[in-house]
């Protein structure tokens, strides 16, 4: 289900009509502004229109993206706190809206030791759910930097363990991210292998949401640069291949680019990933 991120400006019910006019299956929000830590007042009424929105639209699927500020990881108790009740409030709006999903960056360990950040960070997202009723938390894994967390398939899968969470604790895999962090997806083979790895090591069946951006930086580059689709260094062929792989199907898959005019994914780019996802299943088709 291919979509966009897209703006909740105006009312939460709003960004089904963004998504809408942009050609959308799918679409992600933030449940609160990404550069504060105040949140949103959504209540009963707003869920309630935001359901009644979707049922009335072609867009299938919803996922909220948990802001950048949540850092469960820190020692700072004060700033773990906030981490806390951010999270829990994604996923309280996560259950109004019936979102597939609340995707997390876990946090980063800075230069304290990765056992303990991960523990901590394990208890912040423990602690979120248990607080929460039904709606997934997804694990993205990062894009390589020092420091934070999951970045890698054996520190996602500690995590998952630490937290032990169930089945609501799941992953989220970001084309740009993987391919920076050194695997190089870009054929329908490679990335068959790597995602051998998430399953032997994960779990694919955890497997709730997909981004898809290009790289603005080369293979390896551990860099979290995002290009518009075709417009890096994966390249339209390389996107084709993620966005045909059949583990993938049923998936929400975000697009969370620039975009030709830096305000977000254009319904250009949503109509360009759906050709590509048509010319990948063609290809694996023969």
């Amino acid at each position: 289900m291919i979509g966009a991120h897209v703006s909740t400006g105006g009312g939460l019910a709003n960004a089904v009509q963004r998504g809408k006019e942009r050609g959308c299956e799918s679409i992600q929000i933030f449940h609160q502004s990404p550069r504060m830590w105040r949140p949103t007042k959504y209540g009963e009424p707003d869920f309630e229109a935001f359901r009644e929105a979707m049922d009335a639209s072609p867009v299938e699927a919803v996922i909220i993206h948990a802001v950048y500020l949540i850092n469960c990881a820190t020692k700072d108790k004060e700033l773990r706190k906030k981490s806390l009740n951010s999270l829990t409030h994604a996923l309280r709006v996560g259950d109004g809206i019936g979102a597939r999903g609340v995707v997390l960056h876990p946090g980063s360990q800075k230069t304290d030791p990765l056992k303990p950040s991960l523990k901590r960070a394990s208890k912040v997202i423990a602690e979120a759910l248990k607080e929460t009723d039904s709606c997934p938390l997804l694990i993205e894994q990062t894009a390589g930097h020092k420091g934070l967390l999951a970045r890698d398939f054996d520190q996602t899968a500690e995590l998952i363990e630490l937290a032990g969470s169930g089945k609501r604790l799941g992953l989220c895999l970001d084309s740009c991210h993987l391919f920076v962090q050194g695997y190089d997806i870009t054929d329908e083979a490679h990335l068959g292998a790597v995602l051998d790895e998430a399953d032997a090591k994960v779990g694919i069946e955890r497997l709730g949401a997909v981004h898809v951006n290009d790289a603005a930086v080369p293979l390896g580059a551990c860099l979290d640069r995002h290009a518009n689709i075709g417009k890096g260094e994966m390249g339209k062929r390389g996107l084709s291949a993620f966005l045909s792989e059949p583990r993938f199907e049923g998936l929400p898959a975000t697009l969370e680019t620039p975009g030709p005019e830096k305000k977000g994914s254009s319904k250009a780019e949503v109509t360009l990933a759906k050709r590509l996802r048509r010319e990948g299943l063609k290809r694996r088709a023969k």
